[in-house]
C-alpha cells in the first residue's frame, strides 16, 4: 500500500507539470485544443510515467506497448508526456503548430519519436489500434495496445464497426479509455448526439467495462494495473472527467475546446495549475 501511495503522489505532481506544458505551448502557438488535453492529463500521466512498457532510447522497439491517441486534436497532452519522458527535447514544445515543426496540430506517425499512429479525423485512430491489437494477437506477441478516445468521438460510426472486430477476434490485449468530459466543439455531447447508456452498449459488444473518476489517480492506477494482468476480452475504461480540468475558468466550458488563452488568461491558468492540489 505504501508503494502504491508513493506512485500516486509522484504521478499527481507529474500531472501538474504536464498541465503546465499544455497551457504553455498552446499559449505560445496561440492555437490548439486545451480543454480535452487538460481533461486527459491525469490518464495520460499514469500511462506514460508508470504503466506503458516503452523506452525513449528505443522508440521503435518491437516489443514495446503501443499507444494511440484517437482524439488527435488533444495532442498537446501527448507531446508534453513524450517530451517529459525523453522522446524529444522539452524545449521543442514551443514549436507547436509552427511551419516545419514536428509538432503539428494533429499527431503524425514517423515524424515524432514515440508516435505510432497518425490521427485527427475522429475515429480512425481507434481503427488503427484495433488493427495493431489484431496483428499482435495473430503473431503471438505479448505487448499491449492502449487507445484514448473522446466521448464525442463515439459519434463516429467507425468506432462501433471497430468494436465489432475487437469482439469477433477476442482482443484481450486491447485497453480502450474513453475520456468522458461531456463536451464537444459545439456544446454538450448529450444535446448533440446522446450516447448513453455506454456501459450497456460496450457490455453488449462483449467488452469488460469499468467506470472511474478520470482525475483520481488512485482509481486510474488501480484499473490500469488490472488491465496489465488482462481480461479475456477487450477492456473499456469509461473515465469521467472535466473538460479544462485544472484551470478554473476553462472547466466545463465548451468554448475552450479549441482556442488559446491570451496573456492575461495564461497567467491565471498557470496560477491555477501551480496552486492545484
Amino acid at each position: 500500500m505504501a508503494l502504491f501511495e508513493a506512485r500516486v503522489k509522484v504521478l499527481e505532481e507529474k500531472a501538474r507539470e504536464v498541465r503546465f506544458h499544455i497551457i504553455d505551448m498552446i499559449h505560445t502557438a496561440q492555437s490548439g485544443h486545451p480543454g480535452g488535453s487538460l481533461s486527459a492529463a491525469d490518464i495520460m500521466t499514469a500511462l506514460y510515467f508508470d504503466i506503458l512498457s516503452i523506452d525513449s532510447r528505443q522508440p521503435r522497439a518491437p516489443d514495446r506497448d503501443r499507444f494511440v491517441l484517437s482524439k488527435g486534436h488533444a495532442c498537446p497532452v501527448w507531446y508534453a508526456c513524450l517530451a517529459l519522458r525523453g522522446f524529444f527535447p522539452v524545449e521543442e514544445l514551443s514549436t507547436l503548430r509552427k511551419i516545419n515543426s514536428r509538432l503539428q496540430g494533429h499527431p503524425v506517425a514517423g515524424k515524432v519519436p514515440g508516435i505510432d499512429a497518425t490521427t485527427g479525423s475522429l475515429g480512425i485512430g481507434f481503427g488503427q489500434a484495433v488493427g495493431m491489437a489484431l496483428e499482435a494477437k495473430m503473431s503471438g506477441k505479448k505487448y499491449r495496445i492502449y487507445v484514448l478516445l473522446g466521448d464525442g468521438e463515439l459519434n463516429e460510426g467507425i468506432i462501433w464497426e471497430s468494436f465489432h472486430i475487437a469482439n469477433k477476434f477476442h482482443l484481450d490485449n486491447l485497453t480502450v479509455i474513453v475520456d468522458c468530459n461531456g463536451l464537444q466543439n459545439d456544446g454538450r455531447g448529450s444535446d448533440i448526439m446522446p450516447m448513453e447508456p455506454l456501459e450497456e452498449k460496450f457490455k453488449s459488444l462483449n467488452c469488460e467495462v469499468r467506470r472511474i473518476n478520470g482525475h483520481q489517480m488512485r482509481e486510474i492506477l488501480a484499473v490500469l494495473d488490472r488491465a496489465k494482468v488482462g481480461f479475456s476480452k477487450p477492456l473499456v475504461i469509461l473515465a469521467d472527467t472535466v473538460k479544462g480540468k485544472g484551470v478554473t475558468f476553462m472547466e466545463n466550458v465548451w468554448s475552450w475546446h479549441g482556442k488559446a488563452p491570451n496573456d492575461t488568461e495564461y497567467q491565471k491558468a498557470i496560477q491555477d495549475i501551480k496552486g492545484a492540489k
